[in-house]
C-alpha cells in the first residue's frame, strides 16, 4: 500500500450521462446543455456529456446529438460520450467529441442484461468502434462494470475483473475504469481488486467509479488514493443509478469528493462553489434535492 497520496487528482464528471440516464423527470435538451456548460465553467477537466445508445433504450438521452452540438467549447474542458457500438459511433461522429467510453462488465449476466450481449460479444462490437475512434484521433476509456459485485450473480471474481481490464487495454483503451456499479464495495475490497488490476495495468491508466448505495463511496476513494490512483468518476449533486442495477444509488457526489480533496490538500482545479451552482440549477429543473451531503450542508 502506498503512503504518499497523489498531489493532484483528475475528477471525471459523469453527471450528464450516468447521472441523468436514471433520472425519472424528463430533462429538456436546453437544460442539459446548460448543466454541461455550468460543469465546464466549474473547471471540471472532463465531462461525459451523453450516451449514444439506441434512443429507445434510454429515452432520457435520446437527444445526444442535439446536446453535443449545442454545448459551449470555449474552455479547456474535454467532452466524451458513451459509444456502445458502430452505430453509436456513426451518430457521435456528427458532433465534436474529444473521447469515447466503452462499456462492458466483469459479470456475464449483467453484460447480457445491460447490452444484450455476453462479454466476449461486447468486445467483438468494440473492435470497429476502436478502429473508427482511433482514426478520428479520439481518446478511449473502457468501463469494467460490476467489478465489486453484481445484482444478478452476487460476488464477482477478482480474476474476471483483471481479465476484462486487460482485454480493454489490448483492444486500445487508454484508461480502464474499475466500477462499483451497485455500490457494494468496501475499502478492503477496493485494495484487493485494484492491487490485482495494477499487476497488469499501471495505476496511471486506472480510474475508479463508485456509487454511494451503502455510504462507502468516499471511503473507497480514499482507499484508491492510498494505492496511487489519481482519476475518479463523480456526479454533480450525487445524481445517478443504473436502469439495469436495481437499488443502485447515485455516484459519489462531485461536491463531496471535491470537499474531501480540498481538505486533504489534493489539487483538482475544480471550483466547489461552481459545482454547487450546477447542481442547484439542475435541481430547479428536476424539482428534486441533490443527494450530495455537502450540497445539503451549505444549502440549509
Amino acid at each position: 500500500m502506498r503512503k504518499t497520496l497523489p498531489s493532484r487528482v483528475t475528477v471525471y464528471e459523469v453527471g450528464p450521462r450516468d447521472g441523468l440516464q436514471n433520472e425519472p423527470t424528463s430533462v429538456p435538451t436546453a437544460a442539459k446543455v446548460q448543466f454541461v456548460n455550468l460543469l465546464a465553467a466549474a473547471g471540471l477537466p472532463i465531462v461525459e456529456v451523453t450516451s449514444f445508445v439506441r434512443p429507445g433504450s434510454i429515452p432520457q438521452l435520446a437527444d445526444a446529438e442535439d446536446v453535443l452540438a449545442q454545448i459551449d467549447r470555449a474552455g479547456e474542458t474535454r467532452f466524451t460520450a458513451l459509444v456502445p457500438n458502430q452505430r453509436g459511433l456513426d451518430r457521435a461522429a456528427l458532433g465534436q467529441l474529444d473521447g469515447i467510453a466503452l462499456f462492458t462488465a466483469a459479470s456475464e449476466t449483467f453484460s447480457r442484461r445491460n447490452t444484450n450481449a455476453g462479454i466476449s460479444e461486447t468486445f467483438e462490437r468494440f473492435e470497429p468502434v476502436v478502429r473508427g475512434a482511433t482514426e478520428r484521433g479520439l481518446w478511449i476509456r473502457g468501463y469494467v462494470s460490476t467489478a465489486f459485485g453484481c445484482p444478478y450473480e452476487g460476488d464477482v471474481a477478482v480474476e474476471a475483473v483483471v481479465r476484462v481490464s486487460r482485454y480493454l487495454v489490448e483492444l486500445g483503451a487508454e484508461q480502464v475504469v474499475v466500477s462499483d456499479t451497485i455500490g457494494v464495495a468496501t475499502p478492503r475490497q477496493v485494495m484487493s481488486v485494484v492491487d490485482a488490476v495494477s499487476m497488469e495495468i499501471e495505476p496511471a491508466r486506472i480510474a475508479l467509479h463508485f456509487h454511494d448505495t451503502r455510504g462507502t463511496a468516499l471511503a473507497n476513494v480514499l482507499a484508491g488514493l492510498m494505492l496511487g490512483i489519481s482519476t475518479f468518476d463523480s456526479s454533480a449533486g450525487g445524481l445517478g443509478g443504473c436502469p439495469y442495477a436495481p437499488g443502485a444509488a447515485g455516484n459519489v457526489a462531485t461536491e463531496d469528493l471535491i470537499y474531501m480533496l480540498n481538505g486533504m490538500d489534493i489539487e483538482s482545479g475544480v471550483s466547489l462553489d461552481r459545482v454547487v451552482a450546477a447542481s442547484r440549477f439542475l435541481s430547479t429543473v428536476t424539482g428534486r434535492m441533490p443527494s450530495s451531503r455537502y450540497y445539503t450542508a451549505v444549502s440549509g
